[in-house]
């Protein structure tokens, strides 16, 4: 017997939920999910609820206002009708002194002039003298039916005593026929399309509400749209793509926030090429001249002597130079180690630094002066201190000439302690300033390796001034030298404001000149 091949690719361990919930998510036809929406549906919905609810709330306070004027005003018309009609009963009565068809009369006109309206006349006994409903029923036989006035009450009835000689002798009942409130036909009409007003004032408003929301909703998503194809197209590899977005708006600025991110990822993307073409060019190098004298004395054309085997080490001690300092780098931006939080004294710090740089100035040819204010106090790492005054130093013996000078400067601010290292080299140009912390790049690039540095010493000051919350500040001329110059934030300054209680303000703007 063949079975169903729907059913025979069920598996037998399926329950009856589990089976429900596959054919769910495999019919063709899946529930509408508000999520599913496109956001111009889900703002046009939205406006249209919107403008239903409004309409609906509108709709209902006003027609509560309108019952209740309806109400007090039919009951006030009602009114009148009666008491315009027991006066001029009583003046006919006052006449006569008695009810008859000539004292009656005013509510024969009164019922005649006001269509759908009741009305009785009764005497101090509750004696119906008049009744409309009576007289409109009377048949060409001279039967008369029962009258079908409502019961006595408040609500559906306004009544006026008929007064002659300061005594009551009866009283007007007036109602409006089919109405518990006294309305009549024409107030009832006009309450209707009152109504229908509304409800089609409703509607349209909700239909405008959905048109504008519309538009509003394209015009909000258009420059999403725009951001999303450019993210798109970055995405497959066009790093140039913007969005060109302009004005003051929120999703402006947020458009020009993302063409400013895509130009640091194109800009970083550049940089990461460029580092991965110099790191490859600074371990070959090494590599190839370990490789060629190993291979040489190997093969018998260079003797293994001292010479060829400090020729080798001297190599190697460079690639462990080039691997440290990019694994330091690498440390400080990822914050892998923490900062050592100490009290520093700036100036016994790198009064320690310019002792041990004394004989590496001097070889250089180098005229090396230091000078520094007294008590200079810092909370941070000293180690990291030393390590970005040692790299700046080592930056001004690199790219001065011999016979030049060097300054190192200790200073107190009145917030901010500085590191000032200014040379007489070669110098930098504003626009070299703006670049010289990025990795890799050197002052000049016809300096060979060797005499130019690595390329990352003052990345790694930077990220380490970072870390202190300060910035460095680089000055300098072409061919007339350069000052670099750590800024960090005093100990003193900290202390001063913890004890006045005053709220830090946080960390201190950078500013790279």
């Amino acid at each position: 017997m063949a079975s169903d091949p729907q059913t025979a690719e069920r598996p037998d361990f399926v329950d009856e939920e589990e089976a429900e919930e596959l054919e769910e998510e495999s019919s063709p036809r899946r529930r509408l999910r508000w999520g599913s929406l496109s956001y111009t549906t889900r703002v046009t919905i939205s406006f249209s609820l919107i403008a239903a609810m409004t309409a609906l709330v509108a709709i209902g306070v006003v027609s509560f206002v309108w019952e209740q004027h309806f109400h007090s005003y039919t009951q006030d018309n009602m009114r009148t009708v009666a008491e315009t009609t027991a006066e001029q009963i009583a003046e006919r009565y006052e006449q006569t002194g008695r009810f008859n068809d000539d004292a009656l009369q005013p509510a024969r006109s009164a019922v005649a002039m006001s269509k759908g309206v009741g009305m009785q006349v009764v005497d101090t006994s509750d004696k119906v003298l008049f009744d409309s409903t009576v007289l409109a029923s009377e048949g060409t036989d001279g039967a008369i039916t029962p009258s079908i006035a409502p019961v006595q009450s408040q609500e559906n009835m306004a009544r006026a005593p008929i007064i002659a000689d300061d005594t009551a002798v009866g009283s007007v009942r007036v109602w409006v026929y089919g109405s518990d409130q006294l309305l009549r036909a024409t107030d009832q009409e006009f309450r209707d399309r009152s109504y229908q007003a509304m409800t089609m004032a409703a509607i349209i408003a909700i239909v405008l509400a959905s048109v504008f929301g519309y538009f509003f909703a394209r015009s909000l998503v258009r420059p999403i749209k725009r951001m999303t194809d450019t993210a798109v197209a970055i995405k497959e590899g066009d790093l140039t793509a913007r969005t060109n977005m302009e004005g003051e708006d929120e999703i402006s600025q947020l458009g020009q926030t993302f063409d400013a991110m895509a130009a640091a990822v194109e800009r970083d993307r550049k940089l990461e090429r460029r580092l991965t073409t110099d790191v490859a060019h600074e371990l070959r190098t090494p590599l190839m001249a370990i490789q060629a004298t190993v291979e040489a004395m190997v093969d018998g054309v260079l003797p293994v002597d001292e010479e060829r085997l400090m020729t080798v080490d001297s190599e190697v001690m460079r690639l462990s130079r080039l691997v440290d300092s990019m694994l330091k780098l690498s440390r400080l931006e990822n914050r892998s180690n923490p900062n050592k939080q100490e009290i520093v004294n700036v100036g016994e710090v790198v009064a320690g630094i310019i002792a041990t740089h004394e004989a590496y100035v001097a070889e250089a040819g180098l005229t090396l002066t230091y000078k520094a204010d007294e008590n200079v106090l810092i909370m941070g790492d000293p180690d990291l201190i030393r390590q970005a005054t040692a790299n700046l130093i080592s930056n001004a013996v690199r790219y001065t000439d011999e016979g030049g000078k060097i300054k190192v400067r200790v200073k107190r601010g009145e917030t901010m302690a500085s590191i000032s290292v200014k040379d007489t080299g070669i110098g930098l140009t504003p626009e070299e300033a703006r670049m010289v912390f990025q990795r890799f790049w050197r002052a000049d690039s016809g300096r060979d390796r060797e005499s130019g540095g690595l390329g990352i010493g003052l990345t790694v000051v930077k990220e380490i001034v970072d870390r202190h919350n300060g910035w460095v500040q680089v000055e300098g001329r072409k061919g007339e030298g350069a000052c670099f110059t750590i800024h960090i934030p005093l100990y003193v300054e900290k202390e001063q404001r913890r004890k006045a209680n005053r709220p830090n303000t946080g960390r201190i703007p950078r500013i790279n000149r």
